[in-house]
């Protein structure tokens, strides 16, 4: 049976950056997948102007293949609305589209990346999920640093980084861009192999040899 006449772009990967729209929340924590897509947008002159499936959307070429940009425009928690009728149209499967998303959870600007699992707390990944009825889709995460202590989470997630925050998602943003086109050039495992890495982390603390620690008399 012809692909193309159900509906069906072969071998098309989409690329879904999560975000809120508006240039209320523009460079924000939480826009960090839009701004990754972005990122993709302009370094393979795919155009992010096309608004259906409640999204923003761009088609073109990564790496050789057929693929698609989305920026879902239903705000976050929503998210999945836009990706469920783009997999739906497209007949697509689900380890074809991957998410990117911000978390909380890791150090600023480490990759997180996985061929599938649970949302995590992400309300984004979670309605995803629920619209597309699966966990197995992969996802990339990039970190934006734990919360401030005395903030709320939400005020968290909504602000924009620090100025010396900004270089390491930069090159979060780099690296991100880097995952994506081995995924679509190689496979998802390729990806975590080469970008599950930490570009900041902490120092761990040198151990004492045991000769050389004091001890106490009982």
């Amino acid at each position: 049976m012809c692909k193309h006449a159900c509906g069906m772009i072969q071998n098309m990967k989409v690329i879904v950056g999560l975000g809120n729209p508006g240039t209320k929340y523009a460079g924000t924590r939480h826009n960090i997948g839009f701004d990754t897509v972005t990122a993709l947008a302009d370094k393979y002159s795919i155009k992010l102007k096309d608004k259906k499936f409640n999204g923003l959307i761009g088609e073109g070429f990564i790496e050789g293949e057929k693929v698609m940009l989305v920026q879902p425009q239903t705000y976050m928690n929503l998210s999945g609305e836009c990706v469920g009728l783009i997999a739906g149209f497209y007949k697509l499967d689900a380890e074809d589209i991957i998410v990117i998303c911000d978390d909380i959870n890791l150090d600023t600007g480490r990759l997180r990346i996985r061929a599938k699992g649970s949302a995590g707390g992400h309300n984004g990944l979670k309605n995803i999920i629920a619209h597309l009825g699966t966990e197995a889709f992969p996802r990339i995460r990039i970190g934006v640093g734990e919360k401030t202590e005395g903030w709320d989470l939400a005020d968290y997630v909504l602000a924009r980084f620090s100025g010396e925050d900004e270089a390491t998602m930069r090159k979060a943003i780099k690296n991100a861009v880097g995952a994506v086109e081995t995924w679509i050039s190689y496979d998802i495992g390729k990806a975590m192999n080469l970008y599950n890495v930490n570009p900041n982390p902490k120092p761990k603390k040198e151990s004492v040899p045991k000769e050389l620690q004091v001890t106490k008399d009982l």
